[in-house]
C-alpha cells in the first residue's frame, strides 16, 4: 500500500490518459508522443547538468559562495545572482539542481528564490526575443517588475524559512 501511495500522482495521470484514450485515441497518442519527447529531452539535458553541479560542488568553496550569496552579501548578492541567472541556458528545471547546490553551500534563501525567478525572466535569449518582439519599453517594464517581485518574494520566503527553523528549534528545546 505504501508503494502505491508513493506513485499516486503517476497513477492519477495514467488514469487520466486512459480516460482520454477512451474518448479520443488520437489525442491520447499525441499525449504519449509529447510525453516521450519531453522525457527524452530531460534525459539528454540533465546528466550534463548533474556533472556540472558535481564539479561546482567540488570547485566552489563554501566561504566564497557565502561571501557572494550569503545572508549579508547585500547588493553584491543581488548582482551576482542576477549575473548567474542571466548567462544561464536551458529550461527552468535545470535551475533546480543548481539551486539545491547553492542552498547546500550556504546561499541565502532570498537569493535562491531570486535566482529561480531571474532564470525564467532575464536569460539572454529571453531578453533578445522580448526586445525584438515587444520593444524596449515592454522589456524594461517586464524585467523591472519581475526582478522586484522575485526579490521581495525571496525576502518573504527567507522570513518564513527562518521562522520555521525557530519554531523547530523551540519545540526541540522543550523536550
Amino acid at each position: 500500500m505504501k508503494k502505491l501511495k508513493r506513485y499516486r500522482f503517476f497513477l492519477i495521470l495514467l488514469l487520466g490518459l486512459l480516460l482520454i484514450a477512451f474518448m479520443n485515441q488520437t489525442i491520447a497518442a499525441k499525449t504519449v508522443q509529447l510525453t516521450g519527447k519531453n522525457i527524452l529531452d530531460m534525459l539528454i539535458l540533465l546528466p550534463p547538468v548533474f556533472i556540472l553541479v558535481g564539479l561546482l560542488d567540488q570547485w566552489v568553496k563554501k566561504e566564497t559562495l557565502i561571501r557572494y550569496m550569503g545572508e549579508k552579501s547585500g547588493i553584491i548578492g543581488v548582482l551576482f545572482t542576477l549575473l548567474l541567472a542571466t548567462v544561464a541556458a536551458g529550461p527552468l528545471y535545470i535551475a533546480f539542481p543548481i539551486a539545491v547546490l547553492l542552498l547546500r553551500k550556504g546561499a541565502s534563501v532570498r537569493y535562491i528564490v531570486f535566482f529561480l525567478g531571474a532564470w525564467s525572466t532575464v536569460k539572454l535569449p529571453v531578453l533578445v526575443y522580448e526586445f525584438t518582439s515587444f520593444g524596449p519599453k515592454f522589456t524594461l517594464i517586464h524585467i523591472c517588475f519581475g526582478l522586484v517581485f522575485y526579490y521581495l518574494t525571496g525576502i518573504l520566503f527567507e522570513k518564513m524559512y527562518s521562522q520555521q527553523k525557530l519554531l523547530k528549534y523551540d519545540t526541540t528545546i522543550g523536550k
